[in-house]
């Protein structure tokens, strides 16, 4: 669970009236992230381009890596013999 500092929450009517001054404190990274609270609910994070970017290669990384584990485990049970007829598959799929 993300945790966020006094100084990173902001309502949303804040945000719109002072949007430039929190705009330029998440460019200039003098902080990371604001969390915006709509009746003191966090319903949104405002973070830079750069960090949003960062996650977004983190996350094509992760999931690369999760689908080439599920081939080689796939790759690895063919080995095995663990396999079946694709027409048990294609019944199993339409029941």
């Amino acid at each position: 669970m993300v945790t966020y500092g006094s100084n990173e929450l902001i309502s949303s009517s804040e945000l719109a009236k002072k949007f430039g001054s929190y705009l330029a404190q998440i460019s200039k990274h003098s902080v990371d992230k604001f969390a915006i609270l709509k009746n003191n609910k966090v319903e949104a994070v405002m973070i830079s381009k750069d960090e949003y970017e960062a996650m977004c290669e983190a996350l094509k990384k992760l999931e690369a890596q999760q689908f080439l584990a599920s081939v080689e485990k796939g790759l690895d049970d063919i080995e095995k013999g663990k396999t079946r007829p694709i027409d048990t598959l294609w019944d199993e799929l339409n029941d």
